[in-house]
């Protein structure tokens, strides 16, 4: 089974807003649902969306606004349902 990627944008204005706070704990949430099999977490240069905030892509969608106090609330409510219906479009 093939990995999908999940871009984190690590641009300067993401790089200002705390990106390398949200990567260990988008790491360690990635480890705790058993995802690293599915998803391939890769660094991106911008997506230029900046004046969102620290942006994520998984495939053509955009979770925008992310910042390292709410990282694990973004990742349970929009990230992690993005990748699971994911799955289950792929095993269908």
């Amino acid at each position: 089974m093939s990995k999908e990627n999940l871009y984190l944008c690590m641009g300067s204005a993401c790089h200002q807003l705390g990106v390398y706070e949200v990567l260990p704990k988008l790491q360690s949430l990635i480890s705790e649902y058993d995802l690293e099999e599915k998803v391939e977490l890769k660094g991106s240069f911008c997506l230029e969306t900046c004046s969102y905030g620290i942006v994520m892509k998984f495939k053509d969608q955009h979770f925008i606004n992310i910042n390292p106090q709410n990282i694990e609330d973004k990742f349970l409510q929009e990230i992690l349902p993005a990748i699971q219906s994911e799955k289950v479009t792929r095993e269908a």
